[in-house]
């Protein structure tokens, strides 16, 4: 009878259920297996293949077009978004620059009053 050929194939071939873990595991490390060899450049064909494509490429000219064709991508901001950034930028600057030069003088002061130097 056929139906009960398949029955026993599939339960032969089912995980029993002790062991189901250990047969994950060793597919998962089959899987990194495989990317690790990947990586230290076992898959040799892949890697021509792309080298080959990047000599078609065209050179400067393909690389200048796909650049042109990026930056129509981009959402460039409206004038008044671009004012607000700028000053935001710019007082940002200015505070930090400030902070910066506020510890900057308060430890040089520090530092002359412990050594004792005058100048």
């Amino acid at each position: 009878m056929p139906g009960k050929d398949k029955d026993k194939k599939n339960a032969k071939n089912a995980p029993i259920a002790g062991k189901a873990g250990k047969k994950e595991k060793g597919a998962n490390k089959s899987a990194l297996a495989k990317a690790a060899a990947s990586a230290k450049g076992g898959d040799t064909k892949k890697r021509r293949t792309v080298n080959a494509e990047a000599r078609k490429g065209g050179g400067l000219k393909e690389y200048f077009k796909g650049v042109k064709i990026e930056t129509k991508k981009v959402v460039w901001p409206t004038r008044r978004e671009l004012i607000s950034y700028t000053v935001v930028v710019l007082f940002t600057c200015a505070f930090f620059g400030l902070m910066i030069w506020g510890v900057d003088t308060a430890f040089l002061a520090a530092l002359r009053k412990l050594l004792g130097i005058d100048l």
